[in-house]
């Protein structure tokens, strides 16, 4: 019922949208008239109207070139693994010589795409042969494609590397740190060649108990079953993944705008201002952002589940109780696999000491093989985005790559 709600209410908003669509598209054929005080003030009404929306389609990388070295170097996307809830993806870059790391970002499968880590690949880019884990929207995927829980997260993580090849290295930003050190540990254990040499876990909850968030307080407050019960809903029949049990997107986004609404409602404020003065520069940074944010995915119902279950409720990964399939994930089997932990000061959904814990759990980890960088002035978004970002923490992360490289 909760998913159909959704659809009737956006199916009711379509036709007003589309009218606010083609009232935009007669903007550009009213000549001068257009930027008279009143109607720029309508379009820009309609312009914020419209573009309020959620999206279920993965907006595009559009990264087209990128500064590699002294030049300026062309990209191409290519799905190195298609697998059915997530791809390999590469960024190819076809003009670069010489052989670059090869790092693979483990991205957030938490109600956006990974395209949420645009920035940080543009980023890595620059000294780095990069891929991500692209993950598909649940429900465009067929109920035949079967389950896809916390332990499957794990196991993709591991294919991805194995597809890779030895001497690759990971980045994994915010929730999937948990599922990543696991499938490291798992790989170091079983000594398969294609354990990553290092690892940078970016505001993640490997520990949540070590400095609980609102985040946190949300998963712990309500046993599982009320999770379950509440917030699960079932795909309609419209999309290729119908019937399929899923933590719906729209429910993440809300709970995400929540706790910034007054936020939230004064960039609306201002990207109206914006229009309505004609500053479209100005205003086209703050639509950009929402395009982004208000494109939505949805979680299957186990690995959401099981996510609050074992990383936030449970803290399993901290405890040392995390199985994989029957088998105990020891993060002291990592011997070789260099650490390094990245912490936002300001960073209220995972905040300072979580990921740290990593440190505590990597016992078979000699200390030359262990960093920490706490930046200050950022929060959760400004650990792997902006120009803190670009300027103080991408170099560390750099040089822990090069090091181990």
């Amino acid at each position: 019922m909760l998913y159909s709600g959704y659809q009737a209410w956006n199916d009711m908003l379509a036709p007003a949208r589309f009218g606010a669509q083609i009232a935009l598209g007669m903007r550009d054929r009213m000549g001068p008239a257009a930027q008279w005080a009143m109607p720029r003030r309508l379009f820009a009404l309609m312009d914020v109207f419209q573009g309020a929306k959620l999206t279920h389609k993965r907006p595009a990388y559009d990264i087209g070139t990128v500064t590699s070295g002294n030049a300026q170097v062309a990209v191409r996307e290519e799905v190195a693994l298609d697998l059915p809830f997530g791809d390999l993806l590469h960024f190819v870059k076809d003009e670069v010589d010489a052989a670059q790391p090869k790092v693979l970002v483990v991205a957030p499968m938490s109600g956006h795409f990974s395209t949420l880590l645009r920035s940080t690949v543009v980023t890595l880019l620059r000294d780095h042969d990069v891929y991500i884990t692209d993950w598909k929207n649940a429900r465009d995927v067929p109920l035949s494609a079967g389950r896809f829980g916390f332990e499957d997260y794990v196991d993709y993580v591991i294919q991805f590397f194995q597809h890779m090849g030895p001497g690759a290295h990971m980045v994994s930003v915010c929730q999937p740190c948990v599922p990543a050190l696991a499938a490291v540990a798992l790989m170091a254990e079983d000594k398969d060649a294609a354990t990553p040499k290092s690892m940078t876990l970016m505001g993640g909850p490997i520990d949540p108990n070590a400095a609980p968030t609102a985040v946190n307080d949300l998963a712990n407050e309500k046993p599982i079953e009320w999770f379950e019960k509440n917030l699960i809903s079932v795909v309609p029949l419209r999309y290729a993944g119908h019937g399929r049990q899923v933590y719906p997107g729209f429910i993440q986004l809300s709970a995400f705008m929540a706790m910034n609404m007054e936020r939230h409602g004064a960039q609306h404020r201002e990207l109206y201002q914006l229009l309505a003065d004609g500053k479209t520069v100005e205003a086209d940074k703050i639509k950009n952002f929402y395009e982004e944010y208000f494109a939505v995915l949805d979680m299957t119902r186990e690995f959401y589940i099981e996510t609050v279950d074992l990383v936030f409720q449970k803290a399993s990964l901290a405890k040392g109780e995390l199985m994989h399939r029957g088998r105990l994930v020891k993060p002291g089997a990592i011997r070789h696999t260099a650490l390094l932990t990245v912490e936002g000061e300001r960073d209220d959904v995972c905040a300072v000491g979580q990921t740290s814990a990593a440190h505590g759990l990597c016992t078979g980890l000699r200390p030359h093989l262990k960093r920490h960088h706490l930046q200050p002035g950022v929060g959760h978004y400004g650990v792997f985005s902006g120009s803190k970002w670009e300027s103080q923490v991408y170099p560390q992360v750099r040089n822990m790559i090069l090091a181990m490289n």
